[in-house]
C-alpha cells in the first residue's frame, strides 16, 4: 500500500503507477481499490488518466489494466541514468578487459530482453548491440535466464503467449524441451546461448541478485564468435561473470 501520507492528485497518480508495477501482473479496478486502500471513484478516474496517458492498457477482457511500453522504456531510462550507471560501467568494462571479449547488462522488458549497458570488446569481428536494442527471449541466454526464474504461473503465462520463433537451426522451438532447458538453469544458475539467436555466435549469462531477494532483476552476459569463444570455452568464465554480478547487485 502507498505511504499515507498527505499528497497532491498528481503523486497520488504516481503512486497508483507505482503499485500497479510492484504488483506484477494484471489488475482490475477493484485490486486497484485494494491495493491502496481508496475511495473507488478517485481509483476509477486515476485509473482512466493513467490509461488516457498511455501508461497502462486494458486487456482483450477490457477489465483488467497491465503496464505499457511507454511506462517500461521509463523505467529502463531511469535505471540507465541512475547515479550509480557509472559504477555498473566500470564493472563491465573490467569484465570485459578480463575476458577479452563483449559483455553486457540486460534486463526483462515485457516480452523481450533489453540492453541496459554493454562494452565491446576490442576485436574487429563482433556484433555491436546498442543499449536499448531488444532482443527475444526464448533464444537468448538472458532471456531464459529470465523466464527461468520468473514465479511458475507468470513465466507459463508468458511462454503460453510467446511464438518459440526458430532464428537459427539451432533456436529452441519446442516448449518441452525449452522447459527442460530452463529447469537445468535454475539448477545450475547461469544460462547458455548456443547460436540459437545468432549464428556463429554465443553467450553465457548469470543472474543480478540483490541481497536477500531471489527475483532476477537484470543479468550480467558474455558474448562472443563461437570461431573465437567456442561454448565449452565461455564456459569456463561463469565464475568470473557471477563476481561481476554480485558487484552489480550492490549498486541496486
Amino acid at each position: 500500500m502507498p505511504h499515507a501520507t498527505a499528497s497532491s492528485p498528481s503523486l497520488r497518480v504516481l503512486e497508483l503507477l507505482e503499485t500497479a508495477a510492484r504488483h506484477g501482473a494484471p489488475f482490475s479496478l477493484a485490486d486497484a481499490v485494494s491495493m491502496t486502500g481508496w475511495p473507488k471513484p478517485s481509483v476509477h478516474r486515476m485509473l482512466g488518466q493513467l490509461e488516457d496517458g498511455g501508461w497502462l492498457v486494458r486487456g482483450a477482457d477490457g477489465r483488467r489494466y497491465t503496464l505499457t511500453a511507454r511506462l517500461l522504456a521509463l523505467a529502463e531510462s531511469t535505471l540507465a541514468a541512475s547515479s550509480q550507471h557509472g559504477i555498473r560501467h566500470a564493472v563491465l568494462r573490467q569484465l570485459a578487459a578480463d575476458i577479452g571479449e563483449s559483455c553486457n547488462l540486460t534486463a526483462l522488458s515485457g516480452a523481450d530482453v533489453v540492453y541496459l549497458d554493454r562494452v565491446e570488446s576490442a576485436f574487429p569481428l563482433r556484433m555491436e548491440l546498442r543499449p536499448g536494442t531488444r532482443v527475444p527471449l526464448h533464444c537468448s541466454a538472458s532471456g531464459k535466464l529470465f523466464l527461468a526464474h520468473l514465479p511458475s504461473q507468470r513465466r507459463k503465462a508468458l511462454l503460453d503467449a510467446l511464438p518459440l520463433v526458430a532464428h537459427t537451426p539451432h533456436t529452441i522451438t519446442r516448449r518441452k524441451a525449452l522447459d527442460q532447458e530452463l529447469e537445468r538453469i535454475r539448477r545450475e544458475g547461469h544460462a547458455v546461448d548456443a547460436q540459437e539467436f545468432v549464428q556463429g555466435l554465443v553467450c553465457v549469462a548469470v543472474p543480478v541478485q540483490s541481497p536477500g531477494r531471489k527475483d532476477v532483476r537484470c543479468a550480467v552476459a558474455l558474448q562472443a564468435p563461437a570461431a573465437r569463444m567456442p561454448l565449452e570455452k565461455a564456459l569456463l568464465h561463469v565464475a568470473r561473470l557471477a563476481e561481476a554480478a554480485r558487484a552489480v547487485a550492490r549498486t541496486l
